[in-house]
């Protein structure tokens, strides 16, 4: 992204594969991603999921959830996320989560 530059994150058309079969816990939730560039050697980027039911093992990241609706849950016994609309999230890195999609969630980035 250039600098002194604008981008509609919640237009931004992505491209959207299958989760791996290893992630994917139920449905069929797909990502796509968006790299629009570094920002103090930060990857900033917009990330959305359909609906469906995946495992990761996150990066650190603060990230702006735009739309969507999910909760997530971690694998050490934190109290579950319910994420929406305006909420900033902070996830560490090597954390392992369960994400539950009920609504194609995006978000904008910094990891």
């Amino acid at each position: 992204m250039d600098s002194n530059a604008a981008v509609d994150a919640a237009a931004l058309e992505l491209n959207h594969e299958p989760v791996p079969a290893d992630q994917s816990v139920s449905g069929q939730p797909r990502t796509g991603v968006a790299t629009l560039g570094e920002f103090g050697g930060l990857e900033v980027g917009v990330w959305e999921i359909t609906p469906g039911v995946m495992r990761d093992v996150e990066a650190d990241e603060v990230f702006v959830v735009l739309s969507g609706s999910a909760t997530v849950e971690f694998a050490d016994g934190t109290s579950p996320l319910q994420l929406g609309p305006g909420d900033v999230v902070r996830l560490a890195a090597g954390t392992e989560t369960v994400w539950t999609v009920t609504e194609t969630l995006r978000k904008v980035f910094l990891s």
